[in-house]
């Protein structure tokens, strides 16, 4: 037919462009809302936190930070913030690339 338009496929990264901003997600330094790191194998945990001094080993003083860790990788965290170098804002469990908040107030 002449004269019309079939609707554009959307790529994959404009499917998951939409999928970042249903859920509420924001952009911060570090790794992407659907970074590839959150769907690795070993990724236990999704962590937002703010950069709170120089020593910092992840990110710059001054920068809100998300991260996919391992438990490994959780446990450096935790100890970063008992030194006072960061401080976790936000909190998941992932499991095969799924998020479970701490809190439904939670940073995205």
């Amino acid at each position: 037919m002449k004269g019309i338009k079939t609707p554009k496929a959307k790529t994959i990264g404009e499917l998951m462009e939409e999928t970042r901003i249903q859920e509420g997600a924001q952009e911060y330094s570090g790794h992407e809302y659907l970074d590839l790191n959150r769907f690795a194998e070993d990724t236990r945990h999704m962590v937002i936190f703010d950069v709170l001094s120089n020593e910092s080993v992840i990110g710059w003083k001054g920068e809100r930070t998300r991260a996919y860790l391992t438990e490994a990788g959780y446990a450096n965290v935790l100890a970063s913030q008992e030194k006072g170098h960061i401080r976790i804002l936000s909190h998941a469990g992932v499991n095969r690339g799924r998020l479970s908040y701490d809190s439904r107030n939670s940073l995205r």
